[in-house]
């Protein structure tokens, strides 16, 4: 089990953004990890920062220009042809707003409820069934192609571009040479841009047409251009693996793809909402720890809706601990963590496609007087409980699974619920010793 606290600020395979509250179009919907178009004009995301003058920008800009120069020349040897590194780079210069939201994301922090607020708004479930419905026959294709759910499928397109409605606009080139250049991120991110160098190498989509959000994901879905090279599909026969144009096709079946390669079981649920029993030794709920649902339910463990079918090994997870929601998880929930993995995303998903499926919300209440903690709680949280006994091995703000079973260890100790939650409550028990 891991706690959930939504940062901007963190970086993995995918970059992530902040939320915005729903309005009648909601916009995408990442807790972390891919970076987000914003909403609308008014949602910058970005707290405003001084803009350097011009003398500054010029020379930042005659330095890009430079190392694009420089850069050519590695371009041509992973096989880019100079013609389309022309195109490429024709008219693309320093984007110094693309610097800044990457130096200046915002370090927030939202509880699992709260994001699923936004993610699994009456207006984002709404929205899914009419894109499920007018999306049908693609749909049912791309299920029969590769078994993976298509209400799944329909849930990511939701959360990463609202169906469609927030792809991103950035020139896609333009925002990874800019941030290859920056030093902070300089390798990731010039793989990034040999790999989407490599997609228009390939004629799927012309340079006029490869826009996404400001740190290069695109398309409907959202693919990174290695993720793209590695998985998309051109489901219509047309030539091209096109996840940009109005007609989200191939988008959708990349992502039903990337989910069959990630271990996507099909007739298998991401998970099920459960009650667990009076003295539950909750030590149990550890993804580690994975039973079939009938041995669950010989141990009081049930679920909501009646008695779990025995679809494959399950652990129990608990993202706000024994005061919150509790599920069974199956290896569908690593197929969906492995396009995103916060735990908050991947829950987000699979609610959101059993609502937009008809299922009904939560029966279990999640613990509403709770706050997360912020990151500098939470590099105190693990400074604390090393300082006690209790080593967490990094002291990183992550409440990954080392943190937790140092919260579980120290609970134990405490005669607390060893339920891994790291909530403010716990950490104020640590400041008192």
């Amino acid at each position: 089990m891991r706690y959930i606290a939504l940062t901007a600020a963190a970086l993995g395979t995918f970059l992530g953004g902040p939320l915005k509250a729903d309005d009648p179009v909601e916009g995408s919907a990442r807790p972390v990890l891919r970076p987000q178009p914003a909403a609308s004009a008014k949602d910058t995301t970005v707290a405003p920062v001084p803009v350097a003058d011009a003398d500054a920008q010029a020379q930042s800009n005659a330095d890009f220009q430079r190392w694009i120069e420089a850069f050519y020349p590695r371009a041509v040897a992973k096989g880019i042809r100079q013609a389309t590194l022309d195109r490429a780079f024709d008219g693309v210069s320093y984007d110094v707003d693309v610097v800044r939201r990457d130096r200046n994301q915002s370090e927030f922090t939202k509880t699992i409820w709260e994001y699923l607020d936004t993610a699994v708004s009456d207006v984002r479930i709404a929205n899914g069934q009419t894109a499920l419905r007018d999306n049908s026959a693609a749909l049912d294709r791309i299920e029969a192609a590769y078994g993976v759910d298509k209400h799944v499928v329909t849930a990511i397109w939701g959360l990463e571009s609202a169906y469609g409605g927030f792809r991103g606009s950035n020139n896609t080139v333009q925002s990874l040479a800019t941030l290859a250049y920056d030093a902070r991120r300089s390798a990731f991110f010039e793989e990034q841009l040999l790999a989407a160098l490599a997609i228009l190498e390939n004629g799927d989509v012309p340079a006029s047409r490869m826009n996404g959000s400001w740190a290069g994901a695109m398309g409907h879905t959202q693919f990174m251009p290695t993720s793209y090279l590695a998985h998309a599909v051109d489901f219509t026969k047309d030539g091209k693996r096109d996840i940009w144009s109005d007609d989200p096709t191939d988008a959708l079946a990349s992502t039903a793809a990337y989910l069959k390669h990630h271990g996507w079981q099909t007739g298998m649920p991401w998970g099920v909402e459960v009650t667990l029993p009076e003295g539950f030794d909750y030590t149990q709920a550890d993804r580690d720890i994975t039973r079939l649902p009938s041995v669950w339910a010989r141990m009081g463990v049930a679920g909501v809706g009646g008695a779990v079918p025995d679809h494959g090994p399950a652990a129990i997870l608990l993202p706000a601990g024994s005061r919150g929601v509790a599920f069974l998880v199956f290896e569908n929930f690593k197929a969906i963590e492995a396009y995103n993995s916060a735990d908050a995303y991947v829950i987000g998903v699979g609610h959101l496609a059993d609502r937009i499926r008809g299922g009904a919300g939560f029966r279990a209440d999640w613990p509403l007087g709770d706050r997360a903690l912020s990151y500098d709680e939470r590099i105190e949280l693990q400074e604390r409980l090393t300082a006690q006994g209790f080593d967490t091995q990094k002291i990183d703000a992550k409440i990954g699974p080392l943190t937790v079973a140092a919260v579980r260890r120290f609970q134990v100790s405490k005669g607390m619920v060893p339920d891994g939650y790291a909530s403010l409550r716990l950490l104020e028990r640590l400041r008192g010793g």
